[in-house]
């Protein structure tokens, strides 16, 4: 019997998968899609509500994204650019909502203020800087400053910021909170519903190995092994991705190793008490930890109900994926990234010592840190939850050691036959900038033609650079605020820029 023959496999169910799917089904709904999950539904691993910080990460709050020079200049070009990726993210899933490809734009996004939190003189010196560095951008013209005890006391209600002698904080209102793994459901079940797409469910990946002008997979699935020829691979497999690509022979990860980090929250179900904070307030990394461990008491929405979270806590681990095996991290490490491994290690080794004291902190550890943002917290109201797991990826230098990243990255094969993304934040914020990406180096027919103006439905400010056209990005923003409802209604005789209409 011939094998089955797919134009695109995608391996991994999360939000870069199903993106990159509804992307290529909307320009061109005549190739066959497969997708591969290895669990019993879409967005159960990185993707999942709890497996991830759930911030739409647009570079307000998080402190990392705008480092600190020598001079005592801010760097905001990262900061920038996450802004605007992040604002592809929001056009794209306004117009899915708009044209009915995703549910109520509130199952999976509501309108949260974004907030960063410092203490001490150098702390608020810090971020003094940066928001005047940033509020001369106008895609952050909106932040807000004070170090006024009553403007304080009104944007975090709930916390005590007075106990230090300095304290100050930024806002900005129009930031988000986003469940990820019900917006990967959600355009799942769309895709699930097109006769030209597939969904493998308890579906594994055994071998990925070049065949023809494409590749040919082995899979495991309830019913047996299986084989089938894909034209294009898309491996979105978290921290599974880097072991598959050297089992592939890819020689684009040549050298590359993994760096598995852990994660744990602590979460209170007060609703109340959630609503009452009504914020994701981000503080200061401790010396030594990497960025996914900024701490930050956050209000979610989990399925609908607001929450609390804090952390998260990280930790040193030896798996790639939340329910993989014990030391299946030592199946990455080769021959070939052994040095680049060991390297990146040791010149790490403050950030292993921090992870390992992490592992070994106790309830009561993890609840003092809260309690440097809720010094009433109770323990009897705080439970511990295990989040999900993050793969930073170690990179080979040209002198031959490991230099770690902590930035998302999506690999091309040189025939442009298979893509990859590994590493993390900002990671599912920007998946649709992505997974665009991907669309342009490995499709780019659909750049052209009616597939482009296809595209430009969906995403009208694809012609438009929102960090240099102030007018452009504000109408955008708007329009996206309330298409997902995070703005009130239009006023009625308000006009939309013309650049912009058309879209969904």
């Amino acid at each position: 019997m011939a094998n089955q023959r797919v134009d695109v496999l995608l391996i991994g169910g999360g939000i870069m998968s199903t993106t990159l799917a509804t992307l290529l089904n909307q320009l061109d709904n005549g190739r066959t899609i497969t997708v591969v999950e290895k669990h019993a539904a879409l967005g159960t691993e990185s993707s999942d509500s709890l497996h991830n910080a759930g911030t739409g990460h647009a570079a307000y709050c998080e402190l990392n994204y705008t480092p600190d020079s020598p001079n005592g200049e801010i760097n905001i070009d990262r900061a920038v650019d996450i802004n605007q990726r992040f604002e592809t993210s929001l056009t794209f899933w306004a117009s899915a909502v708009e044209r009915g490809l995703l549910p109520q734009a509130e199952n999976f996004i509501r309108r949260v203020p974004h907030l960063s939190w410092v203490v001490g003189k150098n702390g608020v010196d810090f971020l003094s800087r940066r928001h005047r560095a940033l509020q001369k951008h106008h895609l952050f013209a909106d932040m807000a400053w004070s170090s006024e005890p009553t403007e304080l006391a009104r944007w975090m209600p709930i916390m005590d910021p007075f106990a230090a002698e300095h304290t100050a904080a930024t806002r900005v209102n129009h930031g988000t909170d986003v469940n990820f793994g019900a917006l990967t459901r959600g355009l799942g079940d769309t895709l699930h519903a097109q006769s030209s797409v597939t969904m493998r469910f308890n579906t594994q990946v055994t071998q990925l190995r070049r065949h023809d002008k494409g590749w040919r997979v082995t899979l495991r699935g309830p019913e047996g092994d299986s084989t089938l020829d894909a034209g294009f691979v898309f491996v979105g497999a978290g921290g599974a991705a880097l072991p598959l690509l050297q089992q592939a022979k890819v020689e684009e990860v040549n050298g590359y190793a993994a760096f598995p980090v852990s994660g744990l929250w602590l979460m209170n179900p007060d609703a109340d008490l959630a609503l009452s904070h009504q914020a994701k307030v981000y503080g200061q990394a401790p010396v030594g930890a990497p960025p996914m461990s900024v701490p930050h008491l956050d209000t979610r929405y989990i399925d609908g109900q607001p929450c609390l979270l804090f952390g998260p806590f990280a930790g040193f681990t030896t798996k790639l994926l939340r329910q993989g095996r014990a030391f299946e991290w030592l199946s990455s490490v080769k021959p070939g990234n052994l040095r680049a491994a060991t390297t990146a290690g040791w010149d790490n080794r403050h950030l292993v010592r921090y992870l390992v004291s992490e592992g070994l902190a106790t309830k009561s550890d993890r609840m003092h840190s809260l309690q440097t943002f809720l010094p009433h917290a109770d323990d009897a109201d705080w439970t511990l939850y295990t989040a999900g797991q993050r793969v930073q990826i170690i990179k080979p230098t040209a002198a031959g050691r490991g230099k770690l990243e902590f930035g998302t990255e999506v690999i091309t094969t040189r025939d442009r036959t298979l893509s990859a993304l590994l590493g993390a934040s900002p990671g599912a914020s920007t998946s649709v900038d992505a997974m665009l990406q991907v669309v342009k180096t490995c499709f780019p027919e659909l750049m052209q033609g009616m597939a482009r103006q296809r595209l430009l439905g969906w995403l009208p400010n694809l012609e438009l650079d929102l960090a240099q056209d102030a007018q452009a990005a504000s109408a955008l923003r708007q329009r996206n605020q309330r298409r997902l409802g995070l703005l009130p209604p239009k006023r009625s005789g308000a006009t939309e820029d013309p650049r912009l209409q058309g879209a969904a």
